[in-house]
Order: structure tokens, then sequence, then C-alpha cells
């Protein structure tokens, strides 16, 4: 027999609800669905535990779950098409017989997630991702840059260093400092986002690569410091 919402509050419906509930976790910390809300509100009170177990804690859960949303005691709370009982309702309302809906007729109830929800679902963890990403820390390095001697023009040394521009690296402050025999070496500061950034593969990659490499001979790490 097909579960409609006009047979909910018979035997017939109940027991339809009661097995299709069979082994199902009810709603568990789950969202509740638009069935389950369209469900509930069409079944007039708890049913028997007794007679119907399955069904008996699903209502419990769904109970649950909508007090703790909108606190207080529900009274003609409407849900889509069916009305929830109201308090001293007319004894006339209640003999009205339901109104005819095909679209509510043979619904399954608990059906999967939607596309709709998948989407949201999608996108809210997109956004988590989005929201990781720009908290990722970062990073302040001090690097000492040798030149090959003397000779070695240190203006067109720090020019290239500076030249080397990546997502998530920031060149700082520098300094020649004497090294001895008339050789100085460039000390600059840069930041870096540790996500995007990996100070071994910018000086293996690019510091002594070619055609930096005609000014740089070597880079040392003086300080890594996490900001």
């Amino acid at each position: 027999m097909a579960v409609t919402f006009s047979n909910l509050h018979t035997e017939a419906g109940l027991k339809s609800v009661n097995d299709h509930l069979s082994g199902k976790t009810y709603i568990s910390g789950d969202q509740l669905t638009k069935d389950d809300i369209k469900v509930y509100g069409a079944i007039s009170e708890q049913p028997s535990s007794d007679l119907y177990p399955n069904a008996s804690k699903w209502y419990q859960a769904v109970s649950a779950k909508l007090a703790s949303s909108f606190p207080g005691k529900a009274v003609g709370v409407r849900f889509g098409s069916q009305a929830a009982p109201a308090e001293a309702a007319p004894a006339k309302e209640a003999a009205k017989p339901a109104a005819d809906d095909d679209d509510d007729d043979d619904i399954d109830l608990f059906g999967e997630e939607t596309e709709e929800e998948k989407a949201a679902a999608e996108s809210r963890e997109a956004a988590k991702a989005s929201t990781k990403k720009k908290e990722s820390g970062k990073s302040s390095v001090l690097m000492d840059v040798k030149p090959w001697d003397d000779e070695t023009d240190m203006k067109k040394l720090e020019e290239a260093v500076r030249g080397v521009q990546m997502e998530g690296l920031l060149w700082g402050a520098s300094k020649l400092v004497p090294v001895g025999y008339g050789i100085k070496k460039l000390q600059i500061m840069l930041t870096i986002v540790d996500d995007l950034v990996s100070v071994d593969t910018l000086i293996e990659e690019c510091l002594t690569e070619e055609p930096i490499n005609e000014y740089v001979q070597s880079c040392d790490i003086v300080a890594f410091n996490k900001i």
C-alpha cells in the first residue's frame, strides 16, 4: 500500500511508516529534511511505542530536533499543506476531510539527498577550504646571499635576488655585511606564506640557478621564525 499524507493517521499508514523505518538510524544529529517535517506534521500524535516502535522513535527524534530549533509549544503550526493539531480545535474543523493533494501522494518520505542539498554541502566545504588557506601561517626569514668574489657587482646581485617573484613571497630590508678580504655578503629579510613557499626550493631552484648564479655563489638561512 502506498503511503500518502491522507492515510498517515490510520493504522495502515502508520504500519507502512514503521516498516519503512526498520533498521534506520532515525535523525541522530542530522538535519531534518522537508519530507521529515511534512510527515511529522501529518501525524496527529506520537505513535504507540508498542505497536509502532520504529515510527515512535522517529517521531520522538523529530520532536526533539524541532524543540531545540523552535523553543516553546507549537500551536496551530502548518507544515506544507498539512496542519499540525491545534489546542481546543473546534469539532467541525477536526471532522473536515483532508484536501486532496496529488503532489503529496506516493511521495518518497525519506528520499536521498537532493541536488540542491548536495550543492549547498559542496559550497560549505569550499568555503571551509578557502578560509583555511587564508589562515595559513607565515614565517620571517633572514638570509645571507654570498657572492663569488670581491669583483661581483653587489648592486646587480641584489637586483637579481629581488627579481625572484612568486605568490606568498615578500622581500624586505637588506644590507651589505663585510666578510673579509674586501668581500661583502647580502643579508636580506623575507616573509613567506608557509603553504605556498619553501625556502629550500627558493634557494635550490631560483637563487642558485641561471641566470642568478652568475652573481650568487650560495645562500644560508641565518634565522627562521614563525609569525
